[in-house]
């Protein structure tokens, strides 16, 4: 228990930020809006410090008694990976606003800068909430509050098709989120029937290891979190709406729909699906595993013939996300390692795919592939963050992504070696959408349009924006250890969790007469 509410303030930050920008109009605002953000990411910072590394379970523990009657309380807390996702929304916000700036306000119509930085600040706000909260109801409601300000950030922003795509993201959202919320009623029905009525995880998790929900209802309880993950996530076949969200949408509001509200699905999984239902997520295994190898290969060639440069980032990150899920159900300490570590990669590397493809649709003012080309020799330091940030997206080796997808890899070989051998193929598909967008983008001869249109290289603020996470990317890349230090306490202490219903570590298998 902690004497100063850290992550209280941490989160309630942005929300007075953009509260703040209500009342603030003109250039005053972004100055505004960037430095609540600065400011958030410094107590991030901060909270991070005050973490004990290498410790497994919740900590900065924060609560209060909110609805009594019903055992709901405003419980917050941290673990590994609820500080990594906490780090990664605090680094990406200032990034999104500094990469944006003004072009909001280049684009005639209502919605401004003021508007954007305004609603990055609000999903800031919740999205730190969801990612802290311990209280089952709790997050359940900040789970579907960050729809609204996505909502706007999809529907004010982007291209012509903008209302319809935020549309679908909402109604596939809410579809998912109602699905959930029977079951959060559930999970308090089951609990009231045996005790004290709760919603709070250091209560329920205990009660859940000792078998509460080991129960034919539970695997309906089950069914209800993981099918509003699998949409958040997203997955195969509840995908469909990721890609049109991404291509009416502005790079900044794709960058955090895709870098940051979309890791609450696979957050969601491990916190909650084998948090409280370890019976039912084995039970749920086989075709977990199974939807989760679909979107891996599916994702991959869908990325390869996209011929928009929002859609091809899009389905890039159904496969990434495919390569998350299957670390998380293979229930191995490395493979969910790794799945937390590559929810943190995979937030860094999309989002500077996201950014460096919007510098490059501003200057053309296209998305389509076939418009480009030879714009290396136009724009060389663009073309070189494109190179960078695509390796990252392969998995190249001394990039921080390869450790993460080399782990969820490996995790998953030790008892799922077919499926780890079919994922694989994966690694040469994104070889091939990667290289083959730099090509038909970057090289060749530079194109009458590219001459006619792209007049100059990336401007200091943009570089300013990118830079950050290439560097993150890089360094982790050799020196992985700081964030595998959050996230393998975190994959240990769920797999001896798991152990209650026969799950176990595989064994190193040391062949006879070798020491």
């Amino acid at each position: 228990m902690t004497t100063f509410p850290w992550l209280t303030v941490l989160a309630v930050l942005p929300l007075i930020g953009a509260l703040t920008l209500v009342f603030i109009k003109g250039p005053l605002a972004r100055t505004v809006g960037l430095a609540f953000a600065l400011v958030t990411l410094v107590v991030a910072v901060v909270v991070a410090f005050r973490f004990d590394t290498g410790t497994a379970g919740l900590q900065l523990v924060e609560t209060q008694s909110w609805i009594p009657a019903i055992g709901a309380s405003y419980s917050l807390g941290v673990d590994g990976m609820g500080l990594l996702m906490v780090l990664l929304t605090a680094i990406l916000v200032p990034v999104v606003l500094i990469a944006v700036w003004d072009d909001p306000d280049a684009n005639a119509g209502r919605w401004t800068s003021q508007s954007f930085f305004g609603l990055a600040l609000l999903l800031e706000g919740l999205s730190l909430y969801v990612f802290m909260a311990t209280d089952v109801l709790l997050f359940y409601l900040f789970f579907e509050a960050t729809l609204i300000p996505m909502y706007f950030l999809i529907g004010g922003f982007g291209a012509h098709k903008r209302s319809a795509a935020a549309m679908k993201f909402l109604l596939f959202s809410l579809a998912g989120g109602l699905v959930m919320l029977v079951s959060v009623i559930g999970v308090y029905a089951v609990q009231a029937g045996v005790g004290q009525p709760t919603y709070a995880l250091q209560s329920l998790q205990p009660a859940a290891a000792s078998g509460l929900f080991n129960t034919p209802v539970g695997k309906w309880l089950f069914a209800g979190f993981f099918i509003a993950f699998a949409v958040k996530a997203p997955m195969v076949p509840v995908h469909t709406w990721l890609a049109d969200a991404a291509e009416a949408s502005n790079p900044g509001s794709a960058t955090l729909m895709v870098s940051v509200l979309d890791k609450i699905g696979t957050f969601g999984m491990l916190r909650f699906c084998l948090g409280l239902f370890p019976e039912a997520s084995v039970w749920a295994t086989p075709l977990v595993l199974v939807l989760a190898l679909i979107s891996i290969i599916y994702g991959a060639v869908a990325a390869i013939g996209q011929r928009n440069l929002m859609r091809f980032v899009a389905f890039t990150s159904v496969s990434h996300f495919g390569f998350m899920v299957l670390g998380i159900f293979a229930m191995t300490t490395s493979g969910i390692s790794g799945s937390i570590f590559y929810m943190f990669n995979h937030g860094l590397s999309t989002a500077a795919l996201f950014l460096v493809v919007g510098y490059m649709v501003k200057r053309r003012g296209s998305a389509d592939i076939a418009a480009f080309g030879g714009v290396q020799k136009v724009a060389p330091v663009m073309a070189g963050f494109l190179l960078v940030s695509g390796l990252s997206a392969l998995a190249l080796p001394g990039l921080s992504s390869f450790v993460s997808e080399f782990m969820v890899l490996a995790g998953t070989f030790s008892k799922y070696r077919w499926l780890a051998a079919f994922a694989a193929v994966a690694l040469l598909l994104s070889a091939v959408y990667v290289m083959a967008v730099y090509q038909r983008t970057m090289t060749g001869p530079v194109t009458e349009q590219v001459t006619r249109t792209v007049h100059a290289d990336l401007t200091l603020r943009e570089r300013v924006a990118v830079v950050p996470l290439l560097a993150i990317i890089l360094v982790l890349g050799f020196f992985p250890r700081p964030a595998l230090k959050l996230a393998e306490p975190q994959g240990a202490q769920t797999v001896t969790a798991m152990q209650s219903v026969g799950i176990s570590e595989p064994k190193p298998q040391i062949p006879e007469g070798k020491n």
